[in-house]
Order: structure tokens, then C-alpha cells, then sequence
């Protein structure tokens, strides 16, 4: 059965088949059983590239387009070390950048996380627009 945005939310409910783990664990052995016997890591318990953009397709199909390229976006990131994204995170706030440090963030980006690597140019464009970027 095709995915349809309309009919398939919740996709835990309605497609529960069509969640994972990021190791492919199906979303119905997800359980608190399963971590305390050591059958599930804590990595496992985090949304997948793939979930992330049937979530959009269900945000963007409720007419919340913001939402969904949210969405997009930490489906880009969702494969990124966590070290990592809190590096972007934290070179993302207000005056802890310059305007060439977001770019080479952008830079890194522009390959595996296009939409991502556009929010950081205009991250530094509003920053710089506002007088936040660091000096």
C-alpha cells in the first residue's frame, strides 16, 4: 500500500510498518521490555532519515509548510554525530559566528544537507542584517 500523508497520521498508528529504528528495528519491538533486557541501545531510540521525511509529507500535506522543511532538514542532520550537531547548534546562536564561520558551515553542509546548508546562509544574512554575528 502506497503512502498517502492524508490517510497514514499517525504513522505509528496507521503505517506503524513503515517506522524504524535506525538499525531497522521494527517500531512494534520499541519497547521498554525490549531496553531493559538489552535488546534495544539508546541510539535506537530516535527517529530515522526516513520517518523524518514521511513527517514532512504529512506536515506539508496539513498545509504547514514551515513544519515540514523543519522536518527536512533534521532528516539531513539526522545521520550527522551528535558532537557534531551541537557544534552547528551552538555556531548557530546569536554572536557566536562570524559571517565566514557560517559559511564554512554552509560549506561542510552543501553536499549531504542542502536545505540545512541554506538555513546557515540565512542564518548569517538575517545575523548580519541584525548586527549578531560574532566580531
Amino acid at each position: 500500500m502506497q503512502f498517502d500523508p492524508n490517510r497514514d497520521y499517525p504513522l505509528g498508528v496507521r503505517r506503524p510498518e513503515l517506522v524504524r529504528t535506525p538499525a531497522g528495528t521494527p517500531l512494534a519491538e520499541v519497547t521498554l521490555e525490549a531496553a531493559r533486557a538489552g535488546r534495544l541501545a539508546g541510539a535506537e531510540i530516535r527517529a530515522t532519515p526516513d520517518t523524518l521525511r514521511l513527517q514532512a509529507d504529512v506536515a506539508r500535506a496539513a498545509g504547514r509548510s514551515q513544519l515540514a522543511e523543519n522536518l527536512e532538514r533534521a532528516a539531513e542532520l539526522a545521520g550527522l554525530p551528535d558532537e557534531e550537531l551541537l557544534e552547528i547548534y551552538t555556531a548557530l546562536r546569536p554572536r557566536r559566528s562570524t559571517a565566514g564561520e557560517l559559511e564554512s558551515w554552509a560549506r561542510r553542509l552543501d553536499e549531504e544537507a542542502p536545505r540545512t546548508a541554506a538555513f546557515v546562509r540565512e542564518a548569517a544574512g538575517v545575523y548580519a542584517e541584525r548586527n549578531l554575528l560574532a566580531v
